[in-house]
């Protein structure tokens, strides 16, 4: 049983291997190739060019999170129809019947956002 998990206890071994040779390699060039001389100007926060000219913990509007709910919640029912879609061949009529309520679902609860106005932005 052990010999199945040999070639992924190697893979993490190469895996993880590698990813601490690079970051040494990293430090090490920029330790022997650049010098380190860190300044107020350099540690300060950077952004597009110009200096923060509000507080980053400034709050946002409560519609950014419901459009981005929206989407993932969409998003994710939508996953479901791809399985579904490479199947419909085999699967048949009671492939299609078995979603058509979840469809329905999907359906109603997009027009509801709809009605509501979660999708405008204004």
């Amino acid at each position: 049983m052990l010999t199945e998990y040999l070639p992924i206890l190697i893979f993490l071994v190469v895996a993880g291997g590698l990813g601490i040779v690079l970051i040494a390699i990293g430090f090490g060039a920029g330790t022997l190739l650049g010098v380190r001389k860190p300044d107020a100007a350099k540690l300060s926060p950077y952004e597009c060019g110009f200096e923060a000219f509000e507080d980053s913990r400034m709050k946002f509007d409560v519609r950014y999170y419901l459009v981005a709910i929206v989407f993932i919640i969409f998003d994710l029912e939508i996953i479901f129809f791809v399985p579904w879609a490479i199947s419909l061949d085999r699967i048949g009529t009671f492939g299609l019947l078995a979603m058509a309520p979840f469809f329905l679902l999907l359906a109603v609860g997009f027009a509801y956002e709809w009605k509501k106005g979660a999708l405008e932005w204004d």
